[in-house]
Parts: structure tokens; sequence; C-alpha cells
């Protein structure tokens, strides 16, 4: 496997339910803050169903349109059973980030 796909999933493993991150947060956790759609790559190559990519956001907090399915978004789907709270806009609420 990929030695910086590895450093990622160790960051996004650390992620607690209800919380959410940012592609940028977590490329900076891994190590360097040039990763970020290195970060995307390996959530999209991510086979490991156990390691929860759907708390990975963009930078605003909006859920990736990867996740759509039909007009239901996913990954918002998730992290609303997880408890993130949205705003009317679509974007997870800055109060549930991680790390704060």
């Amino acid at each position: 496997m990929n030695p910086i796909y590895e450093k990622i999933y160790a960051v996004v493993r650390r992620i607690p339910a209800g919380r959410f991150s940012t592609y940028g947060r977590i490329a900076c956790l891994a190590g360097n803050p040039r990763w970020s759609r290195l970060v995307g790559a390996a959530m999209r190559a991510c086979k490991d169903q156990s390691l929860p990519c759907h708390r990975v956001l963009y930078q605003d907090g909006t859920p990736s349109p990867a996740w759509l399915e039909g007009e239901v978004n996913l990954q918002r789907l998730f992290l609303e059973k997880e408890g993130v709270a949205f705003t009317a806009e679509g974007k997870a609420d800055p109060a549930f980030l991680w790390p704060q």
C-alpha cells in the first residue's frame, strides 16, 4: 500500500463519530499541507469499509458530490445519523469540526 495513503488513513481513523474534518486538515495532520488532493484520491481508493471516509468534507463543510445517490447525499445522511448538524446551505456546522 502507498505509505502516504497509510498516513492519511491513520489520521482519518482518529476522527470521532459525530465530528468531521476536511481534506486540508487531514493533509496537514498526515504531514504535508499540499496533500489535499491526495487525501481525496486516498478516500476514493479506500476499500476498507471500517474507515470513516464519510467524515472527510470539503474545506467549507460541503459534502462531496461523489457520495450522491440520486437526490440523496449519503455522506450527509451518515453524518446526520452521527449527530452532525448542517446549515440551510447544506454545509456541516463548524461546531462539529475536528480537530478544533
